[in-house]
């Protein structure tokens, strides 16, 4: 049976630990002239901080008011334009090294394409299948997570934590495959140094 899930980026599930899981977006702002399109679920990075930055963490929408209708936006995508250039671009991003997504897989290869296999994963690290689009319908990343990068290298973008158990997204076989992972090298942690390749956000 094929799995249900399409590509959505990365949705936040959890806290690695005995933490409480508040699942709580901390407000930056996106700077003023930044037209990349932002969807929500994909990972971003803080221009403010210049040089070789990695991810601080995940958009899941913001506010803005509209510069036609003078009216308050609240949106899960930034489509990159339409602000009113007197009032900020508010953006919230689920930012703690520690929270945790949960990703599809954008592929099925042959050396991870039964449960043990995939499960025999958990600790290693996977990039993304392309982290910088997504659909203008519903504002919703297409970021997923390619099995071809499966390895031990620090520097990929996400480590494996686990998978979610999801009766509807429980073929190994196929795409779809939902993996629990944690940023790496994340911008808010001491080792976050490594450039992750996003379109991004600007720090308050």
């Amino acid at each position: 049976m094929a799995n249900s899930n399409g590509s959505f980026g990365l949705r936040p599930i959890g806290k690695i630990g005995q933490q409480a899981n508040s699942t709580g977006a901390t407000e930056y702002r996106i700077a003023p002239g930044n037209t990349n399109k932002l969807y929500q679920g994909q990972p971003v990075i803080p221009t403010a901080a210049g040089g070789t930055v990695s991810i601080v963490g995940v958009f899941w929408g913001c506010e803005y008011v509209s510069s036609t209708t003078g009216a308050t936006i609240w949106s899960n995508t930034w489509p990159g334009s339409g602000a009113d250039t007197n009032y900020p671009v508010k953006a919230f991003v689920y930012d703690d090294p520690m929270q945790t997504f949960t990703i599809a897989t954008s592929n099925v290869v042959a050396a991870a394409n039964t449960e043990a296999e995939v499960r025999a994963a958990v600790f290693a690290n996977i990039a993304f299948a392309g982290g910088n689009s997504g659909s203008d319908t519903t504002g919703i990343s297409s970021a997923t997570a390619d099995l071809n990068t499966i390895a031990t290298t620090a520097a990929l973008s996400m480590r494996i934590m686990g998978v979610q158990d999801d009766p509807d997204n429980s073929d190994f076989t196929v795409a779809g495959i939902p993996l629990i992972v944690r940023l790496n090298n994340h911008f808010n942690a001491p080792n976050g140094s490594i450039v992750q390749g996003t379109v991004s956000v600007t720090g308050v």
